[in-house]
């Protein structure tokens, strides 16, 4: 009988892609299904950058180099200069999606069996990609009455073994939106800088803080052998099929064990790379609107969610995701009996189950993610659904 391998069996499956099917069934009955489950932005993606696409012409659509199109690095070097951030083209590599940097780093940076530290909750593919790299991942649980702040020192140096070699941080955070003030990114760097870790950064929503300047990983000094900066232009250009990421590092070392494996799945995708090159050129205030109409949406949900009896929602500092408590029994039960068995006026709307985004089993089991990523009207009308949900759910507490 032919079997399927540890990993495949280990994978973990997309809390946030996992009920899938149950939507799509429900919109097959008629009803209207809100998405909030997952960071598909509605705001349009740039013309000018569509446009270069459009007009490129070339006769043949060769390979890149493997580190990227050396124009494209270049613009961003332009680019990360804007937010303080002093690298050259030769320190970044291209890859395909954010998701390939954070693989890259893992493979290149970690052996099978080693340990890689992330607070929770944590985006949920860092599991995924923890798997394919033959990596443990170990979780320092924050929590929603602090708003999800960074756990204390003490918490990381506690998990620390002689198998621990990188932390992960995502600022601002999805699932939780949080924003990693300065004063936590110093913390950080005495913690990777006292045991000499990897600092994984995952700023893909750097452009949307609402309330405080936003800290790169890349801005810390005396650590810069330490640090990797995952990036993506999928939330900044809402160009998520794009698939373009870049690895960014000062460390040449570990730049040139992470080219072999760039080297390895050939090269990047080109026309995306046409499209993040001319993303480079947008106007100075090109992020001004997106930023404001994604707070007024910010606004507007953890307002409605507060509103709710039992229900508490900490008010995001960045990114576009909230994280909100229900009076709930169960956030995975709920969130597919709101798609199987519940309707308001034909309506509903899909969530993301928090349990996804917690490597601790057990927790997350009264939390649940909502990407507000739809219009003021269509979110208001999805919380009107989730406030009769909450009154007739057959576990509410």
């Amino acid at each position: 009988m032919l079997t399927i391998s540890n990993r495949g069996l280990q994978m973990p499956s997309s809390p946030i892609r996992k009920l899938v099917p149950f939507a799509e069934a429900a919109k097959k009955k008629g009803v209207k299904v809100y998405h909030l489950n997952i960071g598909q932005p509605d705001i349009e993606t740039p013309k000018q950058c569509l446009d270069a696409v459009r007009h490129s012409d070339f006769k043949v659509l060769e390979y890149s180099h493997s580190a990227g199109n050396e124009s494209y690095r270049k613009k961003l070097v332009e680019y990360y200069k804007r937010v303080g951030i002093n690298v050259t083209a030769d320190q970044i590599i291209i890859t395909t999606g954010g998701s390939e940097a954070i693989l890259f780093g893992f493979m290149a940076c970690m052996d099978a069996g080693d340990e890689v530290i992330i607070p929770e909750p944590f985006y949920a593919n860092y599991n995924g990609f923890a798997v394919q790299a033959g990596i443990n991942v170990v979780p320092i649980t924050s929590s929603i009455e602090t708003g999800f702040a960074l756990p204390p020192i003490e918490d990381f140096e506690k998990s620390i073994t002689s198998k621990t070699k990188a932390i992960v941080i995502c600022n601002p955070n999805n699932p939780t939106g949080y924003l990693y003030s300065k004063d936590e990114m110093e913390t950080l760097k005495q913690i990777i800088k006292k045991y000499n870790l990897y600092l994984f950064a995952d700023e893909a929503y750097r452009e949307f803080c609402y309330a405080d300047e936003h800290t790169s990983a890349m801005h810390l000094t005396d650590v810069e052998d330490n640090i990797v900066l995952m990036d993506t232009i999928s939330k900044r250009y809402s160009a998520c099929g794009g698939r373009i990421g870049a690895f960014v590092t000062k460390n040449q070392n570990l730049l040139n064990a992470t080219m072999k494996f760039a080297q390895a799945r050939l090269s990047p995708p080109s026309f995306a790379q046409i499209l993040g090159e001319a993303a480079v050129d947008l106007p100075d205030n090109y992020f001004d609107t997106a930023k404001a109409e994604y707070k007024l949406r910010r606004d507007v949900i953890v307002s409605r969610l507060n509103k709710m009896k039992g229900v508490f929602c900490p008010n995001p500092g960045g990114a576009f995701y909230a994280m909100a408590k229900l009076p709930i029994d169960d956030s995975d039960k709920f969130c597919q009996w709101l798609l199987e068995e519940f309707n308001y006026n034909n309506q509903t709307v899909m969530l993301a189950p928090a349990t996804g985004f917690y490597g601790t089993v057990g927790l997350g089991k009264q939390e649940v993610r909502l990407a507000y990523v739809l219009n003021t009207d269509a979110i208001n009308n999805a919380m009107d659904c989730l406030e009769k949900a909450l009154e007739v759910y057959p576990g509410r507490l």
